[in-house]
């Protein structure tokens, strides 16, 4: 069963993925034509959407894989704090998102919602390097 949750937990991982380069992609609205534009704030909702999912992977086969180790408590506080925050955030994103991509079917400005995607974005990729240092130098008891 550890073995299976394991290979869980790096699907879930790899799903994450797209928390890092979620700036970069967010990053080129400016430069792109407003269909364009729609087309790629239709694909990274799906793309966000997908991280949410593998997020709530992350959380079900990381709980398992906590009960099988001895973790110190405030290791296990910080970390699901962080996976909160990074749910809350890859939520938040979707509806500029979604904005953006209707503006531009309807061939309106959306810069202030690119901002704030850009903005929310780098948050993210902030809270998901920090999740994956912390994964990396878990605390014991």
């Amino acid at each position: 069963m550890y073995d299976v949750m394991i290979f869980l937990h790096i699907v879930g991982a790899v799903g994450m993925g797209i928390y890092a380069i979620l700036p970069f992609l967010a990053k080129r609205f400016r430069q792109l034509s407003t269909p364009a534009q729609e087309g790629l704030a239709s694909g990274l909702v799906t793309a966000g959407r997908i991280g949410q999912y593998a997020l709530v992977l992350q959380l079900l086969t990381g709980g398992y894989l906590i009960s099988q180790s001895d973790y110190k408590v405030s290791w296990m506080v910080t970390v699901i704090v962080l996976f909160v925050a990074l749910g809350a955030l890859s939520g938040i994103v979707q509806a500029p998102l979604k904005r953006i991509a209707a503006a531009a079917a309807s061939g309106q400005d959306a810069s202030g919602n690119v901002s704030r995607v850009q903005t929310l974005s780098i948050v993210i990729l902030v809270i998901f390097l920090v999740v994956i240092w912390l994964m990396e130098n878990r605390w014991y008891a």
